[in-house]
């Protein structure tokens, strides 16, 4: 079998196996085209023809090609390479994984940007409830922040997901390979949804066709995530806190800030929904740095005379 027809039967797979999205897919099919693109230049066309070597000279030359590609793309990219290399030896298209000893690059460790407490509620207070579409932007924000859930789990959420008892309110968001969690959310994140259900969300309901999800559009359709990233930058302009906004900067701030309260590293990820609490320990730099920054504007002995 060709690499070519190789390729969409491996693609065929991450869809009828899987059940990758149409963006993963894309995704997939665009890195592993590169690379069929590589090899064939080179005279390969079938995968017993493929060595170690050709795998990692393809790796270099992404790494010093006229637009250097940075480490975290290519070690997406050798991550793409092992999965297709390890279903061609599943479906006996090859005798062995040529790609099973490569390592990805070296990552360089890059500390997630977080707001202080003071700039998160100058960024919440600067939408003021008064339209339908300011209390579910105020909604969103308060709740973006209270929960550290993703964007793209915010706008699949729908009214049902929300649990209220008393004064405690809970979320249930569907994570990444569909993993669902329990989130706890603050007073006044409750409060927010409440004003946005009784007064926001109904107005918006009506335009549209009768969706379930929590929050929706001004045609009152859901919520896109493009959409939503621009709730965010559009607080950001109203604010005028002159700092870079990402659509993770709420999420990055709720964990940085519950660490700098005391919270449990594996606690954060849970709630974050990390699947290692590695990827929660990043955080933990954030907020050590936050601390020497208070010691030495406090302390009257902290810096060398």
């Amino acid at each position: 079998m060709s690499l070519e027809s190789a390729l969409e039967l491996y693609l065929a797979h991450l869809r009828a196996e899987r059940g990758v999205s149409k963006n993963t897919e894309l995704a997939y099919r665009r890195d592993l085209s590169k690379y069929l693109d590589f090899l064939e230049k080179r005279n390969l066309h079938r995968f017993s023809e493929v060595s170690n070597q050709d795998i990692s000279d393809f790796l270099t030359s992404l790494a010093s090609a006229p637009v250097k590609m940075a480490p975290t793309s290519r070690a997406r990219m050798l991550s793409s390479i092992r999965g297709w290399h390890r279903f061609a030896l599943k479906e006996n298209l090859v005798d062995s994984d040529v790609s099973a000893d490569l390592k990805p690059p070296k990552q360089p460790i890059r500390l997630p940007k977080a707001l202080s407490q003071q700039q998160v509620q100058i960024l919440l207070e600067s939408t003021s409830d008064s339209t339908p579409q300011s209390y579910r932007d105020r909604a969103f924000l308060e709740l973006a922040y209270a929960s550290g859930a993703r964007v793209s789990e915010l706008v699949e959420l729908s009214v049902d997901d929300i649990e209220t008892d008393k004064e405690l309110c809970f979320i249930t968001v569907m994570g990444k390979g569909a993993k669902q969690r329990l989130i706890p959310i603050g007073s006044y994140a409750l409060q927010a949804l409440e004003r946005y259900l009784v007064q926001g969300r109904p107005a918006l309901a009506v335009r549209g066709v009768g969706s379930s999800k929590l929050f929706l559009n001004l045609r009152g359709n859901p919520l896109s995530r493009q959409s939503a990233w621009g709730i965010i930058k559009d607080a950001g302009k109203r604010a005028k806190l002159e700092v870079p906004l990402s659509p993770h900067t709420l999420r990055h701030s709720f964990a940085t800030h519950l660490l700098e309260g005391g919270a449990d590293v594996r606690v954060v990820g849970e709630l974050l929904g990390h699947a290692s609490v590695t990827t929660t320990q990043i955080y933990t730099k954030l907020a050590a740095n936050t601390l020497r920054e208070m010691y030495i504007e406090a302390h009257p002995r902290a810096l060398k005379a």
